[in-house]
């Protein structure tokens, strides 16, 4: 599979800060690429850099055979913007503000036609089409301005934190047409804080933080690379005096986590004392309402990689 993008030895600074360090990665052809980090990782900077927005203060990029410092005309033709911030009229109709963006790219005619009607039905906004986005919902407004970065189909689309603010139902409109769009044969390029959406969406994924890679891989490698854990969440009466580090130096526990009556407590699988923790818990006077376990997830790599929660 060819790699459509190939960033080596990124680096981006502002002042005296390092926004971006010295960072290096390729996208293959037809794949999704979860870019995965809490706010300030410098996943919007690198973004803004692979969308020509901003220039890199060292480093070199090459996207679909471009090079992004002597070729960014050649670029700007080929890939697909959707920005964090929207881009778009919102006192000319959606299909209006598609025609405007289509007409960038040199679209006219019946394939003009095509085109715009393509991407209204894409984001099940057709049967709004005459409409102002000033009358739109955030979720409807975000999904025409994907509209608008998708319309004169390229071949690489780079989406930063496109459902940011809105409602569950448009979230799921939207990571729908994204999966559309890879099937139709685009290639995807995905920046969020939003750890369910890469789980969902991506084939690979990068986590950054603090300007730099610290894990890339399929969900499933992420997972293997981190402790084979399991978490338990305990729902309890507590007894006011409970005591969490006298579960906590149980041979195998990793993590505990106590938030009201909800305990979380972490285990290597190899070392599982589920009747420890139990009777460390019946002996403070706790009774354990209920119980249920899960494996690692992104979060718990994320957590083990960090040492803090995505949303810090």
């Amino acid at each position: 599979m060819n790699n459509i993008v190939e960033v080596t030895n990124l680096t981006k600074n502002y002042n005296n800060q390092i926004a971006v360090d010295n960072i290096s990665f390729e996208v293959k052809k037809g794949e999704i690429l979860g870019l995965l980090g809490p706010n300030g990782a410098g996943k919007s900077t690198t973004i803004n850099i692979l969308a020509t927005v901003l220039s890199p203060s060292n480093g070199k990029i090459m996207i679909l055979n471009y090079d992004l410092k002597k070729d960014v005309k050649q670029i700007k033709q080929v890939i697909g913007i959707v920005p964090q911030d929207l881009a778009i009229y919102e006192e000319i109709s959606a299909e209006k503000n598609i025609r405007f963006f289509a007409g960038l790219y040199n679209l006219k005619g019946k394939e003009l036609e095509k085109r715009v009607r393509e991407a209204l039905e894409l984001v099940q906004l057709y049967d709004r089409k005459d409409d102002k986005p000033k009358t739109f919902s955030g979720g409807m407004k975000r999904r025409l301005n994907i509209a608008c970065g998708i319309v004169h189909h390229p071949s690489l689309i780079i989406m930063d934190e496109p459902t940011v603010g809105i409602d569950p139902q448009s979230r799921n409109h939207i990571l729908e047409s994204i999966k559309t769009l890879k099937s139709n044969g685009a290639t995807v390029i995905y920046s969020t804080h939003y750890m369910e959406e890469v789980e969902a969406i991506s084939d690979r994924i990068i986590i950054m933080n603090e300007g730099k890679i610290i894990a890339q891989g399929t969900k499933e490698e992420l997972k293997q690379n981190t402790n084979d854990e399991i978490t338990y969440t305990f729902q309890l009466s507590i007894n006011e005096n409970l005591n969490c580090a006298l579960i906590d130096e149980i041979e195998g526990v990793t993590r505990v986590n106590l938030n009201k009556e909800t305990l979380e407590v972490t285990v290597e699988q190899s070392k599982d004392n589920l009747s420890n923790i139990i009777m460390a818990l019946t002996k403070q006077g706790c009774k354990i309402q209920n119980m249920n376990s899960k494996k690692a997830s992104l979060e718990t790599v994320f957590l083990e990689l960090t040492g803090r929660s995505l949303r810090d």
